[in-house]
């Protein structure tokens, strides 16, 4: 639906086939005429009305229910798997079970489980529900891999031009709301003063809005909250995580394509995006019961 995600997906992958339209409007006889037979059906419900970050706001049921969109799809493709991704919020949908019982009932069998990003590779803490489905065995989702975590440190200047190093401001700057300051100290209280840290600057945080360096960054979202703030001497400065330091977050490689465009769109771009280490762990697991 958003032309900027489709304009991305073309740039990596010039031979697929997109379209511009709601699932729910695209008869799924035209994708298996135009595109052909399928083995592995990837789907991203609308989570919108399931997440936690819509707040108190009023949910859609009609956004909630793009999920059967999965169902219609693979009656006519009948790929051989299925592999849906979505915030954990959606196992509380009163028609998740009836949803799942849908799926069931095509003949595939199902494995529902949580995966965290952090645990494949990845140097973001980003928790999601994944349901794999396979007519001809039973799936499960991927076990956590054997190596070292990936921290915040390891992403940053990521993708940082040579010649124009991104700028720090200072972190007492008059533009600076005082709850922001008031963040920052808290932190500086617990880190000390000559360690650098990440600092949630925009939005509310459960988990005092910081983190140190030496674990995986906190989940990336639409909106630019990040900040990393350092020593230099005569106090703290600061500047907000770049794009590149957060798609590398997100475990995309430097050879991924983003187009030109708008800081705010190219944030939201990476922050919807699914982890690519995660679905190609959880798509190796799949083949591996071949």
């Amino acid at each position: 639906m958003w032309d900027l995600a489709a304009k991305t997906y073309q740039l990596n992958f010039p031979d697929a086939v997109t379209y511009h339209t709601k699932a729910g409007k695209l008869p799924a006889q035209q994708v298996l005429k135009e595109v052909g037979p399928i083995q592995l059906l990837l789907a991203s419900p609308e989570c919108t009305s399931h997440s936690v970050a819509k707040g108190k706001a009023r949910r859609c049921e009609k956004s909630r229910e793009t999920a059967f969109e999965v169902i219609r799809f693979a009656r006519v493709l009948k790929p051989r798997w299925i592999v849906i991704e979505n915030v954990l919020q959606m196992q509380r949908w009163r028609k998740f079970r009836k949803w799942l019982k849908q799926i069931q009932g095509l003949g595939y069998k199902t494995d529902v489980g949580l995966l965290n990003s952090q645990e494949h590779g990845v140097p973001q803490s980003r928790r999601r529900l994944i349901v794999v489905c396979d007519r001809e065995t039973q799936p499960s989702l991927p076990k956590p891999r054997q190596c070292m975590m990936r921290t915040v440190e390891g992403i940053l200047k990521q993708g940082e031009p040579k010649n124009t190093p991104w700028t720090f401001s200072p972190l007492k700057a008059p533009i600076r709301a005082d709850a922001t300051i008031e963040r920052a100290k808290r932190a500086i209280r617990v880190v000390g003063r000559e360690q650098p840290f990440i600092m949630v600057y925009y939005g509310t945080d459960g988990a005092g809005g910081f983190q140190t360096l030496d674990r995986p960054l906190r989940t990336v979202t639409t909106l630019d909250r990040f900040a990393l703030v350092r020593p230099n001497g005569s106090g703290h400065e600061m500047r907000m995580l770049q794009p590149p330091e957060l798609a590398a977050a997100m475990g995309f490689p430097l050879s991924h394509k983003w187009p030109e465009t708008a800081r705010r769109n190219r944030i939201k771009l990476i922050g919807n995006a699914v982890c690519p280490p995660v679905m190609r762990d959880v798509v190796k697991a799949l083949m591996r019961a071949t």
